[in-house]
């Protein structure tokens, strides 16, 4: 009796002591999931933070590659608020997120001002009106030059009488040396500059005169020169010199191809050696301009990441066309006026062709053979959409942002591909026809001048003739680095505003 009594109050004991350790281990567990409330919750210090990390990690082009961006970095509040807090301005948490920067990704960027960013979509900046290349002219020597590529009509380079091909070799009364090239170069980006142009002969430059010009706001017509040669090898030539996609010139670039249709040309040069891209869609028009014959057929596809499979789609050739406004707004649609005599195409290029003028070349590849003239283009096969701090429409909708500010950014959201799903591009196109134009630069001849160093190159192809590389022992010159002068949407390739409310 006495050992069962012994037995019985040890399993009391026991069960006792369980009880007390499980009501401990549920207390342990009650406490570790209510907050201490002499804890504060962590309080966010830029807000615009919330906005730049959530508007990446919903559309960004890299967003699974970047450690950053991925979805669990948002789990915990406090954590999460802790991790924006480290970043004192939207533009540096941006800047953090961005995927190998100057490697993969060399594109994307902040935006300061949205309503400045849209005028310069439209190609309305403030500008000098003019576009030049630095060139160490002599191996041997140090002298540095820039010649000019182009000038805007009414612009302040227009209005003093500068054309292209003029040389300048100095800015503010420095002369222009490999040594001072880097610090000198900025001065072009100063309201006003003087330049001092000067003359060549036999390796010789004689000052010509000084010429001081003011940068104002612009609207650049990107429908620059057009031009039909009647009789080269028997053939008719259509010459455009095309410097940007920009949606509000659409009307303007469907009058010159109504020119050309007019004129019966069955050959057709595309001047791009300016033109770093823009609006996709734009992109699309002149592709049905160019090539009747492909229909309503496939010209390009756009592929998001995976949280926005939805929003990947083609663009087709067509007969009609949407005609925009300064602003981007819809006013009307066009018929397209669409050549139908063009089996090949002609496409003068650079280092400053890029985005929307790549994708003219690789998209009409699978149509008709495209004969690429100049030097190797950008290498640029992605394109971006404009974010704004308006959550209710997934961040892409400006009617619905914060009025409070008007921060937004500019990230690679999509990668494009022709209708043979090719995409590989980054290194650029190499040219067919090699013409290295700063060769020339004591004789850059106006565009439109049949002896103009790479027009002639493909004038030459079509009269049968190969084109001709540079003398025997010729000395060479070497580009400058110009990329401290671009504006950030010189190579872009975008959606036009109304992609997502089709």
């Amino acid at each position: 009796m006495k050992k069962t009594n012994y037995l019985l109050l040890a399993y009391i004991g026991f069960a006792l002591a369980f009880a007390s350790c499980s009501k401990d281990d549920d207390d342990e567990g009650t406490e570790k999931e209510t907050p201490d409330p002499t804890e504060e919750a962590v309080t966010l210090n830029e807000p615009k933070n919330d906005f730049v990390w959530k508007a990446m990690n919903s559309w960004y082009n890299w967003q699974q590659q970047v450690p950053n961006l991925l979805d669990s970095k948002s789990d915990d509040q406090d954590d999460y608020y802790t991790y924006l807090n480290k970043y004192d301005t939207p533009e540096d948490l941006f800047e953090s997120l961005i995927y190998n920067e100057g490697v993969i990704d060399r594109f994307s960027w902040f935006i300061e001002d949205y309503v400045e960013q849209q005028k310069s979509f439209q190609g309305i900046s403030t500008t000098f009106g003019f576009r030049l290349q630095a060139v160490k002219i002599d191996a041997d020597k140090d002298d540095v030059i820039f010649y000019v590529r182009y000038v805007a009509d009414n612009s302040p380079a227009f209005n003093a009488g500068i054309k292209r091909g003029d040389i300048i070799n100095a800015l503010d009364g420095v002369v222009l040396t490999t040594g001072n090239y880097s610090e000198t170069v900025g001065k072009l980006s100063n309201p006003s500059v003087t330049l001092t142009m000067v003359s060549e002969s036999n390796g010789v430059l004689t000052v010509i005169e000084d010429k001081t010009i003011t940068a104002v706001e612009l609207a650049e017509d990107p429908v620059y020169f057009k031009k039909v040669f009647e009789d080269i090898n028997g053939r008719k030539v259509g010459y455009l010199v095309y410097n940007g996609f920009r949606s509000s010139y659409n009307d303007e670039l469907n009058e010159a191809f109504a020119y050309f249709k007019g004129e019966g040309v069955n050959e057709l040069i595309l001047d791009f050696r300016l033109n770093g891209g823009g609006s996709v869609q734009t992109s699309a028009y002149l592709a049905s301009m160019i090539n009747e014959s492909a229909g309503d057929d496939e010209f390009a596809e756009l592929k998001f990441n995976f949280k926005h499979t939805d929003a990947s789609s083609s663009y087709y050739f067509g007969n009609s066309m949407n005609i925009y406004d300064e602003n981007g707004l819809f006013l009307r649609e066009e018929t397209v006026n669409r050549l139908s005599n063009i089996d090949r195409l002609y496409v003068l290029t650079s280092g400053s062709t890029a985005s929307a003028s790549e994708m003219i070349i690789n998209g009409l590849k699978p149509f008709i053979p495209v004969v690429t003239v100049g030097t190797t283009t950008y290498g640029k096969n992605v394109g971006s959409i404009t974010l704004y701090d308006s959550p209710s429409s997934d961040y892409t909708n400006v009617d619905s942002a914060n009025t409070s500010h008007y921060n937004a950014m500019q990230p690679i959201v999509f990668q494009i591909y022709n209708k043979s799903g090719e995409s590989d591009y980054t290194q650029g196109f190499e040219p067919d026809i090699e013409v290295v134009e700063y060769n020339s630069w004591n004789n850059i001849l106006p565009f439109g001048d049949e002896n103009e160093t790479v027009l002639k190159g493909a004038l030459d192809h079509i009269r049968g003739l190969s084109a001709r590389g540079p003398e025997k022992g010729a000395q060479r010159a070497e580009a400058l680095d110009m990329s401290k002068l671009e504006k950030k949407f010189e190579k872009e390739m975008y959606i036009d505003s109304d992609f997502f409310n089709k």
